[in-house]
């Protein structure tokens, strides 16, 4: 007679089929951060994400909690973006991040980032703060520095001849510093000197530098000292 091997019965309420672990379905997660909340990102991807909309840049030095959790979930932030036509632009060099527009051949797609130029003063002083540092970089410096004064005499040496409001262009300087200032593009590290940041060569490549060098030899004294130059990024 055949023995018979014995079976080894599974325990009550599973089946040989059934997998070891129980799988946990995404929407059982709870990542909901408010009512009614469908996303399924961390909280600190989500801010990091809607820092990286709201603001021009995002850089490690202002922002190194949110830089961190940029490198972290980078791939999915640039899936997000991508869902809506802007690029994540890392440059891990400078530990700046930004957004850009993506604009495909034979697509017709919306535009959501505007251009926001400087104003042509702000133009003038990017350029001006952009040559110094990449003359002190080129010298093996550290650091590029420069002074309000300098900067001044720099602006007011492209305004018509026959500007007689010179109290009115001296506002208009100090106000174009003082956007730089916010842009993180200067630094005041004393009264009236600032250093410049490495952010200017993300905001004004050498693309557009050679651009606006061209659009400056182009200018007559007549119209130098107001309207926009586009020179922005897309916000």
């Amino acid at each position: 007679m055949t023995d018979v091997a014995e079976t080894e019965v599974p325990p009550s309420g599973t089946g040989a089929d059934e997998p070891f672990v129980e799988a946990c379905a995404i929407e059982d997660e709870d990542t909901a951060l408010f009512a009614g909340d469908t996303g399924v990102l961390p909280f600190e991807a989500r801010r990091v994400l809607a820092l990286v909309m709201q603001r021009r840049y995002l850089s490690a030095a202002e922002h190194p909690a949110e830089w961190t959790a940029l490198l972290t979930h980078q791939q999915v932030l640039s899936s997000r973006l991508h869902d809506l036509f802007v690029e994540l632009v890392v440059d891990r060099d400078y530990e700046i991040a930004y957004k850009r527009q993506v604009r495909p051949d034979g697509l017709a797609v919306p535009v959501l980032l505007r251009d926001e130029p400087f104003k042509r003063v702000e133009t003038l002083l990017m350029l001006y703060v952009r040559n110094r540092y990449h003359q002190e970089q080129g010298a093996g410096h550290p650091a590029a520095y420069v002074d309000a004064e300098e900067m001044t005499d720099y602006a007011l040496g492209f305004l018509a001849h026959d500007e007689t409001n010179l109290a009115a262009r001296h506002r208009e300087i100090d106000n174009a510093v003082a956007a730089l200032v916010r842009e993180r593009v200067l630094e005041e590290v004393a009264t009236g000197r600032y250093r410049v940041g490495p952010v200017v060569e993300i905001l004004l490549p050498v693309d557009r530098l050679r651009e606006l060098t061209a659009w400056l030899s182009g200018q007559d004294g007549a119209d130098r000292h107001d309207g926009t130059a586009g020179t922005g990024e897309d916000a």
